[in-house]
C-alpha cells in the first residue's frame, strides 16, 4: 500500500500501524484510524435512547447503548466501504484520498465487497433482534447509506442525504424502546440532520479545489460564498429541533441546561470560520464530538434522575 502523503486523510499512528498486512488496509478501508464518524454515527442513537420515556433504568440505558454503539461501528465501516467502492476513481484523483485502500489498489474490489457482507450481515443479525417496527427503519437507513455515494454525482447539496442517513439512529434508538415515533423524536431527528449537515459542510470545505476539478456536487461547493450564513441556518434549524424536543421529551431542566454550551460552541465555529483553512475545519469538524457527548451526559442524567 502507498505511503501516505502530508495531505492524506489516514492515519497510521498507533496500533493501526502496527497491523500486519493485508489486516491494516482493511482497518483502514473501515476507517478504524479516524472513529470520529463512529462517534458521530453513535450520538444520535444515544439521544433516541434517553429520549424514550422507557428509558428510566439504568442498566436498560447501558445494554442498549453499547447495542448501538456496535451498531454504529458496523453500518458506519460498511457505509465507508458503500462509499469507497462508489468513489474509488474520483479518490484517486484527490489528494486527500488517493492513497485509500480501493483508491490505490491495496485492496481489491471483490475483497472489499466480501468485506462488506460480513458487516452488512452482522448489522442484518443486530437489526432482527429489534421489534419489527425497526426493521422498516432499518430498510430506510440501508437505502440512504447506498444513496449518499451517489447523491454527489446528481445532487446539489448530498450533505442533506448525509444528515439523514446519520440521523436514522434517533429513530432507530427511540423505536427500539417504545415501537412507535412520537413528535419529540421527530423534532429531535430533524434537529441532528441539521446539525450534520452543517458540520459535514465545514469538512467538506477540505476539498471544494478538488471537487470542483472532477464534478463532485456538495453543500461546500455550492455555499462557499455564503458559508457563515448556511452554516448558521443549519445550526439554528439544530437549535429549535432539539429545542422542541426538549420540551416534548420532559428533558427540562437538565436538557435545557445541557444545550446551551454546545449550542455555544456550534455557534462560535461560525464566528471563526474560514472555508479556504483546511486545518481550521477538520478541528472544527472534530470538535462536534465533544459537542455530541455534552448533549449526550447531560440529556443522560436529565433522564435517569427524572
Amino acid at each position: 500500500m502507498p505511503s501516505p502523503s502530508a495531505h492524506s486523510d489516514i492515519f497510521l499512528k498507533g496500533y493501526i500501524g502496527r497491523l500486519p498486512y493485508p489486516w491494516r488496509s482493511y482497518a483502514l478501508l473501515m476507517r478504524l484510524d479516524r472513529p470520529v464518524a463512529i462517534w458521530l454515527l453513535f450520538q444520535p442513537c444515544a439521544f433516541g435512547v434517553f429520549l424514550a420515556p422507557q428509558s428510566r433504568s439504568p442498566w436498560q440505558c447501558l445494554t442498549w447503548l453499547l447495542f448501538f454503539l456496535l451498531g454504529s461501528f458496523t453500518m458506519r465501516s460498511a457505509g465507508c466501504i458503500i462509499n469507497d467502492l462508489w468513489d474509488r476513481k474520483f479518490d484517486a484523483l484527490v489528494e486527500r484520498t488517493k492513497t485509500r485502500p480501493l483508491a490505490s489498489g491495496a485492496v481489491s474490489v471483490s475483497q472489499a465487497v466480501f468485506l462488506l457482507g460480513i458487516l452488512l450481515l452482522i448489522s442484518f443479525g443486530l437489526l432482527l433482534v429489534l421489534p419489527s417496527f425497526c426493521w422498516i427503519l432499518g430498510v430506510f437507513a440501508l437505502l440512504l447509506t447506498s444513496l449518499y455515494p451517489t447523491a454527489k454525482r446528481f445532487f446539489a447539496c448530498p450533505q442533506l442525504i448525509l444528515g439523514l442517513t446519520f440521523g436514522f439512529g434517533t429513530l432507530i434508538a427511540y423505536a427500539a424502546m417504545t415501537e412507535t415515533l412520537s413528535p419529540a423524536v421527530i423534532s429531535l431527528y430533524l434537529g441532528v440532520v441539521f446539525w450534520q449537515m452543517g458540520y459535514d459542510t465545514i469538512y467538506g470545505f477540505q476539498d471544494m479545489k478538488d471537487d470542483q476539478k472532477i464534478g463532485v456536487k456538495s453543500a461546500s461547493l455550492l455555499m462557499r460564498h455564503h458559508a457563515k450564513i448556511f452554516i448558521s441556518a443549519c445550526y439554528f434549524g439544530t437549535f429549535l429541533g432539539f429545542s422542541l424536543a426538549i420540551w416534548l421529551g420532559d428533558f427540562l431542566p437538565l436538557g435545557a441546561i445541557a444545550l446551551l454550551p454546545g449550542m455555544f460552541l456550534l455557534f462560535s465555529q461560525i464566528v471563526f470560520l474560514n472555508p479556504n483553512a483546511p486545518a481550521t475545519c477538520l478541528s472544527q469538524f472534530k470538535q462536534n464530538v465533544l459537542i455530541g457527548w455534552l448533549f449526550v451526559v447531560g440529556w443522560g442524567i436529565e433522564r435517569l434522575l427524572s
